[in-house]
């Protein structure tokens, strides 16, 4: 901690030289009841992120397991392919479950955040095929490398199906 008062103006300064020391004297005012001192405008800013980062991180992961469902169901082209997509799969999805057990009004606010997490897949797609071990499917698939304008504009997928969707296990069922 700053061993000098500082004033308000050098405070909100303070946010962009040295964050954590920011965080300190703006803590150091709130538990001194200093409310006038405090840098509020940066201090809400920096609570509604701290909300957001949880929900960006659920939405991280719809994205990937969309990727790799749509990549599943679309471009597959043998029985050997896609083990890691299911893994993955695996693991976002425990991964959001936990966010939504931690933080149980993000899985009410993630179904607001499909198109957000699909326009992500759509780019995580079109980045695939210009891998050049895919380039070959790009040109069986779409006679060229695609584009994000390839791909549905609306997620074909539910939240549902993202949550829990398998469609690996089909062949098992029928």
């Amino acid at each position: 901690m700053l061993t000098q008062v500082i004033n308000k103006e050098e405070l909100i300064k303070l946010y962009d030289k040295d964050f954590v020391l920011w965080v300190e004297e703006n803590l150091k005012l709130l538990k001194d009841k200093q409310f006038d001192l405090v840098d509020w405008e940066h201090l809400l800013e920096e609570i509604e992120d701290m909300g957001n980062r949880h929900l960006d991180s659920v939405v991280s992961f719809m994205a990937v397991i969309l990727e790799h469902l749509y990549k599943w169901e679309n471009f597959r082209e043998d029985e050997n392919v896609g083990i890691s997509w299911i893994r993955s799969i695996g693991n976002g999805r425990i991964e959001i479950l936990r966010l939504f057990d931690r933080y149980p009004s993000l899985k009410v606010k993630s179904y607001n955040e499909i198109e957000y997490a699909w326009k992500d897949a759509k780019r995580r797609l079109a980045n695939w095929f210009e891998d050049p071990k895919n380039l070959y499917l790009a040109k069986k698939y779409f006679g060229r490398i695609p584009t994000e304008k390839d791909f549905p504009e609306k997620c074909p997928y539910t939240i549902d199906q993202i949550l829990n969707y398998k469609p690996w296990l089909k062949d098992l069922e029928e």
